[in-house]
């Protein structure tokens, strides 16, 4: 009987010849020194905007970057991985998971089909912007305020158009609205309670955006759970409204990455188009469905956050030589008016290791610092070193 003969064997992976790699490929000593030819090919709108980056040393008490102080209960992490490792692995998550959708819509008081999840509300900001900034449209947003809006405004091609805050770093609604009127505005994006200050919008601010202007208003209520009103109920009056959510803060889950866009059903199927496909994985799906299950013992910690933000305020209210800003976040921001900022964020990390962020380089906050809110004995840690700092 006739047989086929059988191929011979592939050769060994170290047999295969290998392709020549191009000189400028080995690293530094092919490359030239300054990268000037790659940088060439770099949109100049990018090149000139700073980087989105964070230097946090180590510290026994890290209150630098508005995370919940608490880890998300065992019991919780357990009902987690055992979702996570029920699904298969080896296949892609779904876009929009129908019964996530469903329980994030009754639970935001909204529609399954005008909402969008994402790798974080970060994500869903770039989204945003991406499917409604045209090369050259406008951007308008507070001063100061969460610096990612300026820096994708400029990647994507658009004019970014501050609105400083006014007194106190209250919002200024006139003046945000003469902008986005005067600039004819594409986007005014709207940060409340607002980072880095921890102001509210006022009520009633939104709906005066949507009505006397024409302008995609972007609501990112990132710190919403802690004080200050919602945009959430005009998202059935106008189709020209974005709120966003995430799940970092109050919810304390900023290691696994999950945010949410809520809008008309219409405009969410266009945000879509921008966003990266199948990058909110089997982990943070599953972490969603449950945070979500286990919401009233989470939202226990929100209450303690705001007593504690309270207690702070007060005993801050005590010292002298600086003002603290009225907050509705998990942080409060102070302006030291007797010792520099940078000097008291360097003693606080070296003689009391407590981490906390130093905004002072930014022009509207000179000599401030942002203390987010962690546990009482943070509160206490906090106000006795400050207490001694300044006493010096």
């Amino acid at each position: 009987m006739n047989r086929t003969p059988t191929p011979p064997p592939d050769p060994p992976a170290a047999l295969v010849p290998a392709r020549p790699i191009p000189d400028a490929a080995r690293g530094p000593a092919g490359a030239t020194s300054d990268g000037a030819e790659g940088l060439a090919l770099i949109k100049p709108a990018v090149r000139a905007q700073s980087a989105y980056t964070l230097h946090a040393p180590a510290a026994r008490r890290k209150l630098n970057q508005n995370e919940s102080p608490w880890d998300l209960p065992p019991e919780l992490k357990r009902e987690i991985l055992a979702a996570a490792e029920a699904a298969p692995w080896q296949r892609y998550p779904e876009f929009a998971p129908p019964a996530l959708l469903a329980e994030l819509a009754a639970h935001y008081g909204w529609v399954a089909d005008g909402v969008l999840v994402g790798n974080g509300s970060n994500e869903l900001i770039q989204a945003t912007l991406a499917v409604a900034l045209e090369p050259g449209g406008v951007v308008v947003a507070p001063s100061p305020t969460f610096s990612l809006y300026r820096l994708l405004t400029g990647v994507l091609g658009g004019h970014y158009r501050p609105v400083p805050l006014g007194r106190d770093f209250a919002y200024d609604v006139d003046a945000l609205v003469d902008t986005a009127v005067r600039e004819h505005a594409r986007v005014v994006v709207l940060n409340s309670p607002n980072n880095p200050t921890g102001s509210a919008l006022p009520e009633g601010a939104v709906r005066r955006m949507l009505e006397e202007t024409g302008a995609l208003i972007v609501c990112d209520e990132a710190y919403q759970e802690f004080g200050g009103p919602t945009a959430l109920p005009l998202l059935a009056e106008s189709s020209r409204l974005v709120v966003l959510r995430t799940f970092s803060k109050a919810l304390g889950m900023a290691g696994l990455r999950f945010g949410l866009a809520l809008a008309h059903p219409a405009v969410v199927r266009e945000i879509a188009k921008a966003k990266l496909p199948y990058n909110v994985n089997v982990v943070t799906l599953a972490a969603a469905a449950a945070a979500l299950r286990h919401g009233p013992a989470l939202e226990e910690r929100v209450r303690l956050i705001v007593e504690n933000r309270r207690r702070l305020v007060a005993r801050l209210g005590q010292l002298p030589g600086i003002t603290v800003f009225p907050s509705a976040a998990n942080f409060v921001l102070v302006r030291f008016e007797r010792q520099p900022a940078r000097e008291v964020f360097r003693r606080l990390l070296d003689e009391h290791g407590i981490l906390v962020r130093d905004v002072s380089g930014g022009s509207e906050l000179t000599q401030c610092l942002r203390i987010s809110i962690g546990t009482a004995e943070d509160v206490e840690a906090v106000a006795e070193g400050l207490e001694q700092i300044l006493s010096a």
